[in-house]
């Protein structure tokens, strides 16, 4: 396993994050399989867990902190969390107002057994709460010792720069990362986002690194029938056609999976500190930890490059809007 510096920051993560939002999923992982999964990334090197409270409303959590407890020290091991998704049905159980940030690292924090998250980060960009209110209240829990980084989520480069300078001229504590929706099918975030992280030394950390299953799949499978997004997100388009085929062609010419050439692609760009990996089968896991180890050629990723055609936003606003 390779390691690298979280942005500018101080903390040091591995190249691959262990995504939990498989856990308890309908097409993911029971809690049997989980902990075994979450334990064979710790052998592999993985010392980044990244989940959220709304993950199985609160069951990834609850999964995640009692393996990580028994097969690690706390200090071995990075773990993340998310606030903002809806949690309950009352008017305070969602968004980033102070109310609901203050209850619900407590409540993280408890499902996840532990005293601190290594990086607390905001799910979506809240509309409705001032940005001061929320930064604020997460200054105030990064003092409290609850928290030691903070990250922001899938929004667009105004709304960050917006939250970052103001976090500056208040002096609080500021995003380190940016956790968003980028893969060789959904590149739009190269034109702004990407950019404005390399210039304010924000960690990337891709969501959706294998584009729901399409850059890996290869025959029909339970989550690609009843996925409704895919299709959306990823159009059946001339671009995306010739974009897989070159992937295969790529994979096959290197003994790989396409899953691992498609990982090895985000690796390689810049600013990306490591794609957040979904694990729903044992050879998931594999082949993400053998992609760390693939460099690609200048010519293979413009291989991979050039077909890209330009896609409508996708992934920023949450599911109800």
């Amino acid at each position: 396993m390779q390691y690298t510096h979280l942005g500018r920051s101080g903390l040091i993560v591995s190249r691959l994050a262990f995504g939990c939002m498989s856990i308890g999923a309908e097409w993911g992982l029971n809690e049997s399989d989980a902990r075994e999964q979450i334990a064979k990334a710790f052998s592999a090197g993985i010392n980044f867990f990244d989940t959220a409270d709304v993950y199985g409303r609160g069951n990834a959590e609850r999964i995640l902190g009692e393996t990580l407890k028994e097969i690690a020290g706390r200090d071995e091991v990075v773990i993340a969390s998310k606030v903002y998704m809806p949690m309950g049905s009352g008017p305070n159980s969602s968004g980033l107002g102070r109310k609901h940030i203050l209850s619900s690292i407590d409540a993280t924090l408890k499902r996840l057994r532990t005293d601190h998250i290594d990086l607390y980060q905001i799910h979506r960009f809240d509309r409705e709460t001032p940005i001061e209110e929320t930064l604020e209240a997460l200054d105030a829990i990064v003092k409290a010792g609850k928290v030691r980084y903070l990250g922001a989520c899938s929004m667009f480069a105004w709304q960050m720069m917006k939250m970052l300078g103001l976090s500056d001229r208040r002096g609080l504590s500021r995003f380190v990362s940016m956790q968003n929706h980028y893969n060789l099918l959904y590149r739009e975030e190269e034109r702004e986002m990407l950019p404005l992280c390399r210039e304010e030394g924000i960690g990337v950390l891709p969501w959706s690194p294998l584009a729901r299953g399409q850059l890996a799949r290869t025959g029909r499978t339970l989550r690609g029938d009843a996925d409704r997004l895919a299709d959306t997100w990823y159009p059946p388009t001339e671009s995306r056609a010739r974009i897989l085929v070159t992937l295969r062609s790529i994979a096959e010419d290197r003994g790989a999976s396409p899953a691992q050439i498609a990982l090895a692609w985000l690796l390689a760009r810049k600013g990306v500190v490591g794609p957040v990996i979904g694990v729903s089968k044992p050879h998931h896991l594999d082949d993400a930890v053998a992609a760390v180890d693939i460099a690609l050629s200048e010519a293979e990723i413009a291989r991979l490059d050039e077909h890209y055609a330009p896609l409508p936003v996708a992934g920023i606003d949450p599911p109800w809007r």
